[in-house]
């Protein structure tokens, strides 16, 4: 099924118009992009925060419409709604169905992370060195543009949790993945010997897609989703939380909280730089804290306080 295609440039502060004005006038799918990031990778795609949605200085913004549509008629009605913003630059062009769907299937191979940690998705076999019997083997359906695992803070809490099942200290566990987008943390975790996981988001579809992601991969019996507020308040040997600094800065006693006194904690979503004040908001709470940087983003590490 083809597609008219919208693509128009805009800034964090303008996005939220000219998205209201699309879905005003009939838009089928919106697709935001960080406009400076280097297209041939997915580092453009961030997993949401808890109670935010992560955008970027300037971005690019797609958005389809049925093939029949009136591209001229389109943008008379994006005037009408909102004469405020520029119109100017929107361009249009005829996709098909498998345009876009093709590009991120292309681009989404197998990875490994750490000792036995492999995220692969479902269109791809499954690499020679992933198929021992110690694998930690994670399929995910492509189509989820968050929280595939090639994004550097997923990266960092995969290595993490491939390392405490390295060092025995996840088997049997049971983790909270706080912040869960597709579930692809929780999911790690169970495949590396945890018992159980839980999986807390904002986003209702991200409960469905952890859940969905779950059922495939033959764990949905072990792990739970919730949003927060029906989140059951109890304490867990192992957390980790891939939000934005923001948020974690703000949930900070809640994360404390819901680490049990020797339990570990991992901290994502921290750009180079915010460290050392979040270093010193968990302070209170947690000892060994320490940080691992992968390009421009850190995580932070700690053991709770008994």
């Amino acid at each position: 099924m083809p597609f008219l295609e919208l693509t128009l440039h805009c800034t964090e502060s303008t996005q939220p118009r000219f998205e209201n004005a699309l879905e005003d006038v009939g838009a089928l799918a919106i697709t935001l992009l960080d406009a400076e990031a280097d297209t041939s990778n997915e580092r453009a795609i961030l997993e949401p925060g808890v109670g935010e949605t992560p955008l970027w200085n300037t971005l690019v913004l797609t958005a389809l419409f049925p093939d029949d549509s009136n591209a001229l008629a389109l943008l008379a009605a994006l005037e009408a709604f909102d004469p405020g913003l520029d119109w100017t630059q929107v361009q249009f062009r005829q996709v098909e169905d498998s345009d876009w769907e093709r590009a991120w299937l292309d681009q989404f191979q197998p990875m490994r992370f750490g000792a036995r940690t492999f995220i692969v998705p479902w269109n791809h076999d499954l690499p020679e060195d992933a198929r021992g019997a110690d694998a930690a083997v994670v399929r995910l359906d492509p189509g989820l543009a968050f929280g595939s695992g090639t994004h550097p803070t997923t990266a960092l809490c995969l290595r993490w949790l491939d390392g405490l099942a390295t060092q025995g200290l996840l088997g049997g566990q049971t983790v909270l993945d706080f912040g869960c987008g597709s579930g692809i943390l929780a999911l790690a975790a169970l495949k590396l010997g945890a018992a159980r996981a839980l999986g807390v988001d904002n986003d209702p579809q991200a409960l469905i897609a952890t859940h969905d992601n779950a059922e495939r991969n033959e764990v949905g019996t072990r792990l739970a989703v919730y949003l927060p507020q029906d989140e059951p308040v109890q304490a867990y040997p192992v957390v980790v939380a891939n939000i934005l600094a923001s948020a974690l800065d703000a949930l900070a006693e809640v994360l404390a909280a819901r680490v049990a006194p020797g339990g570990r904690i991992a901290l994502s979503g921290i750009l180079h730089g915010q460290e050392d004040e979040l270093l010193a908001r968990y302070a209170p709470w947690f000892d060994s804290l320490r940080c691992e940087r992968d390009e421009d983003w850190m995580r932070i590490e700690g053991v709770r306080r008994a």
